[in-house]
């Protein structure tokens, strides 16, 4: 089989080992397939995202060997798409606006003894499920903000008695459990989309039909695994390899500056010692 994979990196920071790392595990299941290895920038976060750090991408990608193919997807470029789906789902009643602030949510979640949790801490409890459309419009013309939130309930609802599943390289079939993550925030009134929305839209959109990425992303394959039966589209294969630790056993992070591949390229390293740490090169 022929893979086409990508690297879907965020331009808030510099990269580190742990994304040459993950590029270049993506680029050697593309090329020993004799398959196809894009480059897509996952820059939704207008208030994070520099430019500065775009071109660094580029740069220090380029630097390890890695070649992609050109245009590079910006999905800053592409909220229109995302914002069709979500109409879509709109009129499916598959999402409904929550005007809830963080601490209102939190307090909610401490009164209620037993808060069900999720991969990602207490579930939302659902305090904007049941407003009335009159209540929602009252909130919207007050200029408040809001997510929207995918209705788990309407969409379990749709998917029957169906299961889901996905492919994990090396470990075989696994059943999707996506109710575990609740109501899920899928759009902000200032950032029309989500991580977990836009990145199943782009992966079937380009074709992507392996999908390398760190272990840190497994649990929310069982929410992608919902988003594409309710886009209708394809689910590719899945690799989420290990992370990749500093010397004291710490997660590799954009603000450690001495991990970064652009501090390495500075102190002397080249090309080869990065493969060489990342265990690409003996």
């Amino acid at each position: 089989m022929k893979y086409l994979t990508r690297f879907a990196p965020s331009p808030t920071g510099y990269l580190h080992a742990g994304h040459a790392y993950s590029a270049s595990l993506a680029y050697s299941y593309a090329r020993e397939s004799g398959g196809r290895f894009l480059l897509r920038l996952e820059d939704i976060d207008q208030t994070r995202c520099r430019p500065e750090f775009e071109e660094a991408i580029y740069e220090d990608l380029s630097w390890i060997g890695l070649e992609w193919e050109t245009p590079v997807r910006r999905q800053s470029d592409h909220l229109e798409d995302y914002a069709s789906v979500l109409e879509k789902f709109h009129d499916r009643g598959l999402i409904y606006p929550c005007f809830c602030t963080r601490a209102e949510i939190t307090a909610e979640i401490n009164r209620s003894a037993g808060a069900p949790h999720g991969p990602d801490g207490p579930l939302y409890p659902g305090t904007c499920r049941h407003l009335s459309d009159d209540e929602r419009a009252e909130k919207y013309e007050s200029g408040a903000p809001y997510a929207l939130r995918l209705d788990m309930a309407v969409a379990l609802a749709e998917l029957g008695s169906t299961p889901l599943y996905f492919e994990e390289l090396d470990k075989g079939v696994i059943e999707a459990d996506p109710a575990r993550f609740g109501d899920v925030v899928l759009a902000r009134k200032e950032t029309p989309t989500s991580y977990h929305l836009s990145v199943v839209y782009d992966d079937a959109l380009q074709g992507v039909n392996l999908v390398v990425r760190g272990q840190d992303l497994f649990e929310a394959t069982h929410l992608h695994r919902l988003l594409q039966f309710l886009m209708g589209l394809p689910t590719p294969k899945y690799k989420h390899h290990g992370l990749v630790s500093d010397l004291k056993g710490r997660r590799l992070a954009k603000r450690d500056k001495s991990a970064t591949l652009r501090h390495m390229r500075e102190e002397g390293y080249t090309p080869d010692d990065v493969q060489k740490l990342i265990g690409f090169k003996k």
